[in-house]
């Protein structure tokens, strides 16, 4: 969901501005799971961009604060949601933890590094949102443990019906900055891509597993 679409715009031209979302449906990219995309995304670009990295931050501090008031913890999934979520946390002046996808072979075998009591309400950063599982793999982590987990904001999603249906089944409530809606309006009103390539990227995102070029 998204809470403040004026937000949703300037955050897809940004992401588009230092090319941590790029669009290329006529050379398609290949993810790590197979799936041919014409679209390509790793947030993480953020943080090399300081006035942009400030703007994610106090748009996700105050959106934060919107949805759930102040948290005890916030949390970030990693390894890309490290980063942001220490400047969200350090924004609102609050403890920061964040979730390893597995706990680690060796030392303590921490799943989750930081300090966290049960109890404690978290909110969880993530960066970017795909199907869900690994972002509700870290939320369950923090339930077994005994956390209050209120909800989960993230910077961006594809808006897959697999991510809906994942996260509606869990139980928790997802809010991003942007989506992918925003970010086609937005690519194709700053002229990034062709108009005749929005439909080519729309029919992408309904079935992405059997989408070719």
């Amino acid at each position: 969901m998204i809470l403040d679409k004026n937000s949703a715009r300037k955050t897809a031209e940004l992401l588009l501005q230092i090319n941590a979302i790029k669009l290329n449906p006529e050379n398609p990219f290949t993810w790590a799971s197979g799936w041919q995309s014409p679209i390509y995304c790793d947030n993480r670009i953020i943080l090399s961009y300081p006035v942009i990295r400030n703007y994610i931050r106090e748009e996700m501090a105050k959106q934060v604060e919107q949805l759930y008031g102040k948290p005890d913890i916030i949390a970030g999934v990693a390894t890309g949601a490290i980063g942001i979520g220490i400047l969200v946390a350090e924004a609102l002046g609050l403890p920061f933890i964040y979730v390893r996808p597995e706990p680690k072979s060796h030392g303590r075998k921490n799943q989750i590094e930081g300090h966290i009591e049960a109890g404690k309400s978290v909110v969880v950063i993530e960066d970017l949102i795909s199907t869900g599982k690994s972002s509700l793999n870290a939320v369950n982590a923090l339930k077994e443990v005994g956390a209050d987990v209120k909800g989960m904001l993230a910077i961006f999603t594809y808006g897959f019906n697999v991510a809906d249906t994942n996260f509606k089944d869990n139980g928790l409530e997802l809010y991003t900055l942007s989506d992918y809606g925003h970010l086609i309006s937005q690519a194709s009103e700053i002229n990034y891509i062709k108009e005749e390539l929005v439909q080519t990227l729309l029919q992408w995102r309904e079935a992405p597993d059997q989408w070719k070029p």
